[in-house]
């Protein structure tokens, strides 16, 4: 059964050593079990100490190969008599062909992979048939590699050039050429037009090549040297847009602190210029075994001290000393928030001070039971969830919206256990006070040397199929003046749905003492509604 504050309790002092929980104060929420463990993974507390987290390392493999692409060797292809003897003996020596698809026909003939090819005469190439699988790069005889894929341009110009007239060259009668009207006319069309295509392909190609590489009207930083010696960018623009993520991590850095201690580290939030400080009241268990120090934006440090604790809502104010000219944050309304609005995340993970994550808010009013690992403490929370990364190290910074304004206190996380038992970081199940709770917590505890809580003086239970069942009601409470009657079943506050009785508790308690509430009771006798004046306990302080 877990009890709302049945009875009245003595003010909270400090808790034993090594721990959060108040001194004189029952808890909120089901305690759980002598030597059981949190379970796999769970809400718990986002600080980070270096009993839980690790740095891990990165390993290397060894022996491994870089993959090359196999190459492939030349093959020489067979070679057949060639079907007419050659014009004009060649007038240099032949070469051994370099790799590639085009081969240049051997002594013999030509190759095997496309058939015969005739001798061209000294004075033009020739036209012929197209072979099966396409044409073989006509090539000069002698002429070492020339073709597609071959180390020279192709066949060479004939002594005198090309001849212009109508009767030789392309157009002229010779062996396997025709003239005009003859059989190799439509040969010539045919070969002019891929001439044609081939032009214009490349010229195409050069064009898209230019454009791709250097972009139209730019240099090539082939022409024009390597990347590297590009001059560095000027800076451009004006100063980042306000309500950007620029802006806004800008605005909010100078306000985060973070806490470092012996056993760990967090985050705080900046309340004064002369160093007054919020956070989470499990931060402060870094400083066990020793003092806690503040590490502000600019790179100044300074030792703090507590100037309050309120356990019961995991909230705590220190001052930091002898600093000054500190920028103080902007606070906002948490009670304006809705669902999917942005918000920035900031604070220390794992030490890594003056970090920002975003996201959104996720959900409002959630009930968040939460605790750390040997913290001895236990708090029911009225949480902002939200994706934006929290990790060990974030509790007690802020979450801000995107105007800059500290909207809640980062808090818990909800974490899975790895394979080797140690739990994880953010899987985006993020938590936060909501700022408006914090701040009523925080000016208390600085105005008064006192925090106080809203109770209701009954203890609750698990209902079925859902709600929180009034186990026993204190007599004098503010529940018996209300007429709240043990085995009543609250089943809403205000106009919250009530699910179970930690969402019972967190709705009480995140209202200020003094508030009224109205509860929605089922019972046997039907469903009716009454009007609560929620009372007050201390929970903290000095």
């Amino acid at each position: 059964m877990s009890e709302n504050d049945a009875a009245p309790s003595a003010a909270d002092g400090p808790g034993p050593a090594g721990t959060d929980a108040p001194g004189g104060s029952t808890s909120a929420s089901p305690a759980p079990e002598e030597g059981s463990s949190s379970g796999p993974g769970g809400v718990r507390w986002a600080e980070g100490t270096g009993r839980e987290y690790e740095t891990a390392r990165v390993g290397t493999t060894d022996g491994a190969t870089p993959y090359s692409a196999p190459s492939q060797a030349p093959t020489q292809p067979p070679t057949q008599a060639p079907t007419q003897p050659p014009t004009q003996a060649p007038t240099q020596p032949a070469q051994q062909p370099p790799p590639g698809l085009g081969q240049p026909p051997s002594s013999a003939g030509a190759t095997a992979a496309f058939g015969a090819v005739p001798a061209y005469p000294a004075t033009a190439p020739q036209t012929r048939e197209m072979p099966p699988g396409g044409f073989a790069p006509p090539t000069s005889p002698g002429a070492p590699g020339t073709g597609w894929g071959a180390a020279s341009p192709g066949p060479a110009t004939p002594p005198g050039g090309w001849p212009r007239d109508p009767g030789a060259g392309w157009g002229g009668p010779g062996p396997g050429g025709g003239g005009p009207g003859g059989p190799g006319a439509p040969r010539r069309r045919g070969t002019l037009g891929l001439v044609a295509l081939a032009l214009v392909a490349g010229l195409i190609g050069g064009v898209i090549g230019a454009a791709v590489v250097g972009g139209f009207g730019g240099s090539s930083s082939s022409s024009q040297g390597t990347a590297l010696e590009e001059p560095v960018p000027e800076s451009e623009g004006p100063a980042p847009a306000p309500g950007s993520v620029e802006a806004i991590a800008a605005n909010v850095l100078p306000s985060a602190v973070q806490i470092r201690g012996q056993a760990g580290e967090g985050s705080g939030i900046v309340l004064s210029a002369d160093g007054l400080i919020m956070t989470n009241n499990h931060v402060l268990q870094a400083g066990q075994g020793g003092g806690l120090e503040a590490i502000f934006s600019d790179g100044r440090a300074a030792p703090v001290q507590v100037v309050g604790t309120a356990p019961a809502a995991d909230i705590a104010v220190v001052r930091a000393s002898g600093v000054t000219n500190l920028r103080a944050a902007s606070l906002g309304n948490s009670d304006e928030l809705v669902q999917g609005q942005p918000v920035m995340a900031v604070g220390s993970p794992l030490g890594l001070s003056g970090t920002v994550t975003t996201g959104i808010v996720s959900a409002l009013q959630r009930p968040v039971e939460a605790g750390g690992s040997g913290a001895g403490q236990s708090s029911v929370l009225d949480a902002i969830q939200t994706d934006a990364a929290i990790n060990p190290g974030n509790s007690g910074g802020p979450l801000v919206d995107f105007q800059g304004r500290v909207i809640g206190v980062n808090t818990a996380i909800a974490s899975v256990t790895g394979g080797s038992g140690q739990e994880g970081g953010s899987i985006g199940l993020g938590f936060a006070i909501p700022i408006n709770q914090a701040r009523r917590l925080a000016t208390e505890l600085v105005d008064t040397g006192q925090a106080t809580q809203a109770v209701i003086g009954v203890g609750v239970a698990n209902a079925a199929p859902r709600g929180a069942a009034m186990a026993d009601v204190a007599p004098g409470s503010p529940a018996a003046a209300a007429g709240v009657a043990a085995g009543d079943v609250v089943v809403g506050v205000d106009n919250r749905v009530i699910e179970d009785a930690n969402a019972f508790v967190a709705a009480i308690q995140s209202r200020a003492p003094g508030q009224t509430v109205t509860l929605t009771l089922q019972a046997p006798g039907g469903t009716r509604q009454v009007t609560v004046t929620l009372g007050s306990r201390v929970i903290g302080g000095r």
